[in-house]
């Protein structure tokens, strides 16, 4: 067996199952889950009929690469999105359809590091996970940057050391950020872009979460948006990750993208090649559906907004929390430790929430996860309000 297998964690819901193996919660209150990061709200149906009517596509096998209508319904959204130069993202040489963000990430670790040499993966800390078992894999070091309330919950690029740039040979960027929503502006991607061609490294940038935002006048800006206003139409060194399960609430679709810089994405496509991961067709054109669709998302965000100015308010009653600049996660911080919030609160009101340190790593005897709670708020609205109310209700009876 590959003997990295043995460095990876379990994976946070593993450790919270374990942390409430003992639980029961009360019979009379119905569970809420606000633990695990799921839409819940109705997949479009304009997308399901795409799937129904094109069945007998699973007769034909997909191409690694895709469909070109696929590819340029891709190019054609993250243009108008980003607000890039026509053309300079081309289908044929700058967008690779994926099996959702989640493979990307991981297989994109294989296919860019060399082990032959000192190799890190750099990541902010909170971080998916999947940053450091990809980092693991294949054969190279993760290093964790911490992201805490001292700096807006993005990482301090400054107080890197040089020695971890020189063996950067992949930078995570998670924007907006999960757990914290936070949206890394312009002017620290650019000097990221900086960074990455001065010691030459890969800035991959994790934008799942980039159509959940409050305020419709103000999306946030991604990787290639920066690039596009600095004029680096060829997007060099620079690759960015979408996906279609929280904006368009199609998380068992598996589809999204990695675009890009055409070089990296070259040396990918290979690897997926070998690596067996194509999209079935049915799939491929159900993403078309929806990456041409924009009501529906718009649909999508005054449905997630409509829960955080219900919820909020009523949870600064007794916890630290704010409105998140994106995303769907509140992150507040908890009055007593965070895993005894979140196994206390399973028992006493059946209502469950993630841990923040499952979601960091301790560096130095700090983990920045830590006396935090992940909250998802993808339950139902009327769900949300009550998990809120019960919420308060458990603080005020503890203290």
């Amino acid at each position: 067996m590959n003997p990295n297998l043995s460095r990876l964690h379990p994976y946070p819901f593993e450790k919270l199952a374990k942390l409430k193996a003992r639980v029961v919660p009360p019979a009379d209150l119905r569970p809420i889950s606000l633990g695990i990061g799921e839409p819940k709200h109705p997949s479009p149906d304009f997308v399901k009929q795409v799937i129904a009517d094109n069945l007998d596509k699973l007769a034909n096998y997909p191409t690694t690469k895709g469909m070109d209508e696929l590819r340029e319904a891709i190019s054609a959204w993250a243009t108008r999105r980003f607000q890039l130069r026509p053309g300079s993202l081309t289908a044929s040489d700058h967008v690779v359809p994926v099996n959702g963000t989640r493979e990307a990430i991981f297989s994109l670790v294989q296919a860019v590091v060399d082990a032959s040499k000192p190799a890190k993966v750099v990541s902010p800390n909170p971080f998916y996970q999947v940053y450091e078992g990809a980092a693991f894999l294949a054969g190279a070091e993760p290093h964790y940057l911490p992201c805490d309330g001292s700096n807006g919950f993005i990482p301090d690029f400054d107080a890197v050391p040089e020695a971890v740039w020189q063996d950067c040979q992949v930078l995570f960027l998670c924007s907006p950020g999960n757990p914290s929503g936070a949206v890394i502006p312009r002017e620290t991607l650019i000097k990221v872009i900086e960074l990455a061609d001065r010691h030459d490294f890969i800035v991959a940038s994790d934008e799942c979460y980039s159509e959940l935002y409050p305020d419709e006048s103000n999306p946030p800006e991604g990787l290639l948006q920066t690039c596009a206003a600095i004029g680096r139409d060829d997007y060099a060194r620079c690759v960015v990750f979408h996906s279609l399960s929280k904006r368009s609430n199609l998380p068992g679709l598996r589809s999204g993208f990695v675009a890009g810089d055409a070089g990296i994405l070259k040396g990918y496509l290979q690897y997926r090649t070998y690596h067996g991961c194509a999209m079935p067709i049915h799939n491929q054109l159900a993403s078309i559906a929806a990456w041409q669709d924009e009501d529906h998302v718009r649909e999508n965000r005054a449905a997630y907004r409509a829960k955080f100015e219900a919820v909020v308010p009523i949870l600064r009653d007794v916890m630290d929390v704010d409105f998140p600049d994106a995303g769907f996660y509140l992150w507040p911080q908890t009055p007593i430790d965070d895993e005894t919030f979140a196994r206390e609160l399973s028992a006493e009101q059946n209502v469950h929430v993630l841990p923040g340190r499952y979601l960091s790593r301790a560096v130095a005897g700090y983990n920045p996860g830590e006396n935090r709670v992940r909250m998802a708020l993808v339950a139902p609205l009327e769900e949300c309000v009550e998990a809120a109310e019960r919420i308060v209700r458990f603080v005020k009876n503890r203290n």
